[in-house]
């Protein structure tokens, strides 16, 4: 694929980061994580992840692996000779240390959250002249896209993936149109309807990289354009809307 269309992962924050995002999408106990049903999901995130040719999704890879062999672990019985200690219940759980994990890093996450909030609260209170904006963006790795996740995003663009009668591996031909360019379209159908379907930027394309270009002109309207993308509940659709006008 043209590197036009390559994606730092570091804007996906990682599979613990994602890992999160099933447990609160699925309204689960972490410390009750059901594996196989967050395996299989997480699975299918990984074939999305993997269409949009990330370079390092090797970690991601490997904690599909782990989720498979803690799944496979949970399965089979736990048998112990009678001169072996019983072990307690906790240390028995193959997901102790995962659970552990990602325990650590939410607790990490709503730390950093409620600094970012705190300090926008500050903003608001004693806001910087514009010579005294910071002239850098903030680290993608924190980034949350207005009202939808990322990865909320990224489960659309595998709806879009299933359903569509997207080209096979053989055939597949490669679009090389500069992301830019759809950006300027996206941005002037969007501010011309005022509220644009996700799912119809996509209608009738069938050419994968073009599917991909399409997405990532949305992530840079979304993330650095102030373009907002909007869902009122889990799996349905997401509207993209313009940049809310600012006050002078």
């Amino acid at each position: 694929m043209s590197d036009q269309y390559r994606v730092e992962l570091e804007i996906f924050t990682g599979p613990l980061d994602l890992l999160l995002y099933l447990v609160r999408r699925n309204e689960v106990d972490i410390k009750d994580l059901p594996i196989g049903e967050i395996a299989q999901q997480f699975q299918d995130f990984l074939m999305v992840l993997q269409h949009l040719d990330l370079d390092l999704v090797g970690d991601f890879v490997v904690m599909a692996s782990t989720l498979v062999e803690i799944k496979s672990r949970m399965v089979l019985p736990n048998e112990t000779s009678e001169d072996e200690p019983e072990l307690s219940a906790e240390s028995q759980d193959p997901r102790s240390d995962l659970v552990l994990q990602l325990l650590e890093y939410k607790k990490f996450k709503d730390a950093a959250l409620a600094l970012q909030e705190r300090a926008a609260e500050w903003q608001e209170r004693y806001p910087r002249l514009a010579n005294e904006r910071p002239s850098t963006g903030k680290d993608p790795s924190i980034d949350r896209i207005k009202e939808v996740e990322l990865w909320d995003l990224v489960s659309a663009l595998g709806r879009i993936l299933k359903k569509q009668d997207v080209e096979s591996e053989s055939t597949i031909r490669y679009d090389e149109t500069p992301i830019q360019t759809y950006v300027e379209q996206i941005s002037l159908r969007v501010q011309a309807e005022q509220e644009v379907k996700f799912s119809t930027l996509f209608e009738k394309e069938t050419i994968r990289s073009k599917i991909i270009g399409i997405f990532l002109a949305v992530l840079e309207l979304v993330r650095h354009h102030g373009y907002r993308a909007e869902q009122n509940e889990d799996f349905a659709e997401i509207v993209i809307r313009p940049p809310v006008p600012e006050e002078e």
